[in-house]
């Protein structure tokens, strides 16, 4: 009887059904996230932030897992050079890995790493923890708690190629749980890719702590698994003069929920966060970004695209919050949506919360049908009607995929948004 009466309660029976992995240094920072998603719980639909989005399939501990994808099919930076790092239903794949060194960096798995002063002590779940305020991100301290394996880069220059994280997923009874680390020392340099789904519940956590001067890149295709259902998260603080630049581009998958946590710390730091989806059916996909401004002069930008059709629902959830002090913060913020049917739909909030006088901030969102002046255009110059409404589809996305740094990767970027808009033409 005391077993069903604990397995009564979602969180602790979510818990009941997870080990803590036993490591080291770790260990401190998984005991604190348990205790916090205990007084926290898992979250619930009532939740502020999850009101637009059913957390119910990401909570259940028999919850689905993502759809099976072979190596081969996961890899789509094929045409980049990278330090290729894979994981095999979130366990790190040896064989199929590149050589883990790198002039400028160190990379270790966070599985095998045993030092007890261990450079993520200030990383690993600090910032995860520092970004539950004010917004509570349970899911998140539930990674932290109980994450199996992840990869902790520590940047000491700037490394000649990109580090490429590959997920791939042939089993359906994985239960790992992925939390990577990225530190870069004062004046580094690196570009992260990711692509796949990543590990099979929970993924994933990535925490980057961008020191001054220092730049960080971030690009991440999620695509292919129909089936997928995924959180992930990103949290991310940087010093004076540092800049992150992330951009996310999803296609395909049932329930996808991108966080991303940003507290600009420095002053003249600048953050962009930007993201292109395009949806077909059963598809809903959220993109909740929180930016916090605690210094002064820095900039901001975020920028969200999501092209529906065939009852797909997009998601933005979007805040600008400048704390006092942090003057002369310049804070941008859109959203838009291209609604190629009447049955699909778009679900906005954005907010802007300031407490500085001496700002440009602004945030916009807009939601439509394709422009029919610009497809008579093209129709009357010949373009076919599938044809011209993928030109002007892969128009309304450019904004987004222009926040790529990297042109090889926002070529890269267009010719895959191409390709899924060709393969759905109907």
């Amino acid at each position: 009887m005391a077993d069903a009466a604990v397995n009564t309660d979602p969180t602790e029976a979510m818990i009941s059904s997870l080990s803590m992995p036993t490591g080291t240094w770790a260990l401190p920072a998984r005991t604190d996230a348990l205790s916090r998603l205990r007084d926290m719980g898992l979250p619930q639909r009532r939740d502020e932030y999850w009101k637009y989005t059913r957390p119910d399939t990401l909570t259940q501990v028999d919850a689905p897992a993502a759809a099976a994808m072979s190596v081969s099919d996961a890899q789509i930076f094929e045409d980049i050079e990278r330090l290729k790092i894979v994981f095999v239903d979130g366990v790190f794949d040896a064989d199929a890995s590149d050589d883990l060194s790198l002039e400028g960096i160190t990379i270790e798995r966070l599985a095998a790493s045993e030092s007890d002063l261990h450079w993520a002590t200030s990383v690993y779940g600090v910032l995860e923890k520092q970004g539950q305020n004010p917004v509570q991100r349970p899911l998140a301290a539930l990674n932290t708690a109980f994450a199996t394996d992840g990869i902790l880069i520590h940047v000491t220059g700037k490394p000649s190629k990109p580090v490429s994280l590959v997920y791939s997923h042939v089993s359906d009874a994985s239960d790992a749980i992925l939390h990577h680390c990225v530190k870069l020392d004062a004046g580094a340099e690196m570009t992260l890719l990711e692509n796949g789904p990543a590990a099979a519940r929970f993924n994933n956590v990535l925490e980057v702590e961008v020191a001054d001067t220092a730049s960080f890149h971030h690009i991440r295709a999620q695509g292919r698994d129909h089936d997928r259902r995924a959180a992930t998260h990103i949290f991310a603080r940087l010093g004076k003069e540092s800049a992150f630049r992330s951009f996310t581009m999803t296609m395909n998958g049932q329930l996808t929920r991108n966080d991303c946590v940003i507290e600009l710390t420095g002053d003249d730091a600048i953050a962009h966060v930007a993201g292109a989806c395009v949806g077909d059916g059963d598809f809903h996909h959220d993109d909740t970004v929180f930016i916090t401004h605690d210094a002064v002069n820095c900039e901001s930008r975020q920028v969200f695209k999501k092209v529906l059709r065939n009852g797909a629902t997009g998601v933005f959830q979007g805040k600008i919050l400048v704390k006092a002090g942090a003057q002369k913060t310049d804070g941008y913020q859109i959203s838009q949506s291209l609604l190629l049917d009447g049955d699909s739909q778009f679900l906005v909030k954005p907010e802007l919360e300031i407490y500085a006088d001496d700002v440009a901030c602004s945030h916009g969102s807009t939601s439509g049908a394709i422009d029919e002046e610009a497809l008579y255009y093209l129709r009357s110059r010949g373009v076919p009607m599938a044809e011209a409404t993928d030109m002007l589809t892969l128009a309304f996305l450019a904004e987004a995929v222009e926040e790529i740094h990297h042109e090889n990767l926002r070529d890269d970027m267009n010719t895959r948004l191409g390709a899924w808009l060709t393969r759905r033409r109907s």
